[in-house]
């Protein structure tokens, strides 16, 4: 008799987590879900500038200290997004110990020695795992270099 009181015990409890669970998910009945607006990336917005020639290209964003980005279209042959920028005059900066420190982009300085901030590597949206001069080129790929 324990038994059948524990498997009755258990079904009645099973029954009314489901019950909840239906309830949760129609709970909300007639309203509306709009889709998220779009989220505008160096690759949507348009290029300020197109620099270089070559057959691969890709978008960087270079956004200052006060958040004024200006938006390029790249185009180039080199394998790094460092090579390309550095080709182009963009970046400038020394090499380290963990591969060129980028201290100068688009004539704008940012020293962490001096400033407390620094250009952060970005690419397509999330932090770069490597640094600029290490990160091969990829066609259509976003890039970000912002003052932080």
């Amino acid at each position: 008799m324990n038994t059948l009181f524990t498997k009755a015990k258990s079904f009645i409890i099973c029954a009314a987590l489901i019950a909840a669970a239906a309830f949760s998910v129609t709970g909300c009945g007639n309203s509306k879900v709009s889709a998220p607006a779009p989220v505008e990336t160096a690759a949507t917005q348009p290029a300020d500038t197109v620099l270089g020639e070559g057959s691969v290209r890709f978008a960087l964003t270079v956004a200052d200290k006060d958040g004024n980005e200006t938006n390029f279209e790249i185009h180039t042959d080199k394998e790094t997004v460092g090579g390309a920028l550095s080709e182009l005059g963009l970046i400038d900066g020394e090499e380290g110990a963990y591969g060129l420190y980028v201290k100068t982009v688009n004539g704008i300085t940012a020293d962490y020695d001096k400033d407390g901030v620094y250009w952060a590597f970005y690419v397509n949206g999330e932090y770069a795992s490597s640094g600029i001069d290490l990160t091969p080129v990829e066609e259509g790929a976003s890039y970000s270099l912002r003052v932080e």
